[in-house]
């Protein structure tokens, strides 16, 4: 959050100084702030989009990370929930392993995403998402040079292509992975059906899996720019290595679903 931080000083110094140098009057701070603010982080984004210009090759599987696309996603996720009024209370983070993972969680909103890259940015985790989300101008680009996966659940010939993709970006350590095995958000806050096919990709790369739990990342969306939200992001419990090879993707499904509604329903 520095590079926020900085933003936020530098837009208030030239609030401040602009009125005094030009002389308006101090009035005029409050709209040059606010202007300066969306300028800075509006180039702050046209600067990681140009640097990640070759992520237009969506057919490609990446090589190797790149370090801007990781910078700039997980600066998306501070920069969202910073400005969103998002405060999240983070346990069970020291379960976490110091190699690549697969992480699991249930998916009510759309800061589910943006909440986990801030609060583990550490642990350096792309996503696969529906392919609407990498279509976004910009962001699309940037997430995909970060290993940012699309999958297209309507077709299972794409849809194992991707889990073959995600699960050879663990397998050479480009990053951790991070899935949704709803495949949506819920409407109504009740846990849906895990896909089953989303537990393959740990299988096949032969890495823990990690089950976590978002709560009330739906208020933060009705609540957006109006007052501050307290969400909560729980690491539940790490299955190691060989346990997830051991279990057929059917159990582990219900296992992690189970895990997570123990605590959706506390």
């Amino acid at each position: 959050m520095i590079w926020a931080l900085g933003m936020f000083l530098l837009s208030l110094a030239g609030a401040i100084a602009l009125p005094l140098c030009c002389g308006f009057s101090l009035w005029w701070a409050i709209p040059i702030f606010i202007g300066l603010e969306l300028v800075l982080h509006l180039l702050f984004i046209v600067s990681h989009w140009i640097f990640c210009l070759r992520g237009r090759d969506r057919e490609t599987p990446l090589e190797k990370q790149l370090p801007v696309g990781r910078i700039g996603a997980r600066h998306a996720g501070e920069l969202v929930c910073a400005y969103g009024g998002v405060r999240a209370q983070v346990t069970g983070k020291e379960k976490l392993p110091d190699t690549p993972f697969l992480l699991v969680c249930n998916h009510r909103s759309l800061f589910d995403p943006l909440v986990i890259l801030q609060e583990l940015s550490d642990y350096n985790i792309a996503f696969v998402s529906k392919p609407s989300n990498l279509q976004i101008p910009m962001v699309g680009d940037i997430a995909y040079t970060a290993g940012f996966l699309a999958i297209n659940r309507e077709n299972d010939r794409e849809a194992l292509k991707t889990i073959l993709q995600a699960a050879d970006y663990l397998k050479r350590g480009i990053c951790s992975m991070g899935i949704f095995p709803e495949g949506t958000r819920t409407r109504t806050g009740k846990l849906q059906d895990f896909h089953a096919g989303s537990f393959k990709i740990a299988q096949r790369a032969n890495v823990p899996l990690v089950i976590a739990c978002v709560r009330d990342t739906e208020k933060a969306s009705r609540r957006l720019f109006l007052r501050p939200t307290k969400v909560y992001l729980d690491i539940l419990e790490v299955l190691p290595a060989e346990q997830v090879k051991a279990m057929n993707t059917r159990d582990l499904a219900e296992y992690s679903r189970n895990k997570i509604l123990e605590v959706v329903k506390e």
